[in-house]
């Protein structure tokens, strides 16, 4: 084997299958997510003598659900012991799974409270009435991708998948379980309801999507769209710094023992993206699906067009983000093209703020 391609390996080794015991009574267990990039979705086993509460859950898939249940016996339980799912957010590999779980066991799902537009959302874009979606891609100029997206409408998830939860956290919530207290913190940004589970006494961040150690998540890609969403992640991120330092437990990829340094690197790698989104506009990108096509993309620095079609729009959703906080901070302005699609100028200087 190569080195880069054992490199490429021991990055994605977090992913195989089994149960990574973090001590004090947690686990880390992989769940799969085929066909996609991600490879894997860490659900977090928090057990006691008297049952397990999870972090996460997993998509729904038979494939999914068979990893989960040999998992929980390795550690001595079931999935007949799970009490709860705290869900950080209502992504389909968040969320689903809990979901499915809960019609046969007897287990309680909760999720943060500002998921609620998002649940809606997903419901009526499953039932073919919402149509936000729609006019979201036209405000971002990317007419293209929406006709080869067409295709994929057959493949969206029932409105089974989007039942609510139990149970709807509150920022700030303290919950009490057996072997530890967890505070629930709002962290908006990659969802406008996604939170994060602070285990103050163990120094610990069960972080989910909002901080991960490989890679930035996704913004603006949620049905109740955010314009603003980055500028909510930076603010969220800030909130996290504002907190002691603890071991970073992510939703995809190994676990960290800082979850600051992390952070400071993703606050970092957004202030170059944010001069690189304002420079394409200076050189005469206009919309943002113009914007997104003239930067670069990925760790390996890739070009719009080599990235596939889902990629392509998680891009334009993030280019967008990036171009609204640049409009806040002065440096852009936006205008309507009169025909439905938002057109960025130069309203500044391009350089960090």
């Amino acid at each position: 084997m190569s080195r880069s391609a054992a490199s490429a390996a021991d990055r994605h080794a977090w992913a195989e299958p089994g149960v990574e015991n973090l001590g004090d009574g947690v686990y880390r267990i992989p769940l799969p997510l085929p066909r996609d990039p991600l490879r894997a979705v860490n659900v977090f086993a928090l057990t006691d003598r008297d049952g397990v509460d999870l972090i996460d859950a997993g998509m729904a898939l038979a494939e999914a659900r068979d990893r989960l249940s040999a998992a929980l016996r390795e550690i001595g339980s079931d999935l007949g012991e799970i009490r709860n799912f705290f869900v950080t957010h209502a992504h389909r590999d968040h969320y689903t799974l809990a979901v499915e779980l809960r019609r046969t066991e007897r287990s309680a799902i909760a999720l943060g409270e500002q998921e609620q537009a998002n649940l809606r959302a997903y419901r009526d874009i499953a039932a073919g009435r919402e149509r936000s979606f729609v006019a979201e891609m036209l405000r971002m100029g990317a007419v293209e991708l929406l006709a080869r997206l067409g295709a994929l409408a057959r493949n969206r998830p029932g409105t089974a998948e989007w039942e609510d939860p139990d149970r709807w956290l509150a920022d700030g919530t303290d919950l009490a379980l057996p072997s530890r207290t967890l505070r629930v913190i709002h962290t908006p940004g990659h969802t406008r309801g996604h939170v994060v589970f602070h285990d103050a006494a163990a120094r610990v961040l069960f972080a989910g999507d909002h901080v991960l150690p490989h890679i930035t998540p996704t913004l603006g890609y949620e049905p109740a769209a955010n314009r603003m969403a980055l500028r909510d992640y930076l603010s969220s991120l800030a909130l996290i710094l504002a907190l002691p330092d603890a071991r970073l437990l992510p939703a995809h990829g190994p676990v960290q023992d800082s979850t600051h340094s992390r952070v400071r690197a993703i606050l970092a790698h957004h202030e170059t993206r944010l001069t690189e989104t304002c420079e394409a506009v200076r050189s005469g990108a206009a919309t943002v699906y113009e914007v997104a096509n003239a930067i670069v993309w990925t760790r390996a620095r890739r070009s719009f067009t080599d990235l596939d079609l889902i990629n392509q729009v998680l891009a334009t959703g993030e280019t967008s983000a990036h171009l609204e906080v640049l409009v806040t901070r002065g440096q852009l302005t936006r205008h309507s093209s009169g025909e439905g699609a938002d057109l960025y100028s130069l309203g500044g200087d391009c350089g960090a703020a």
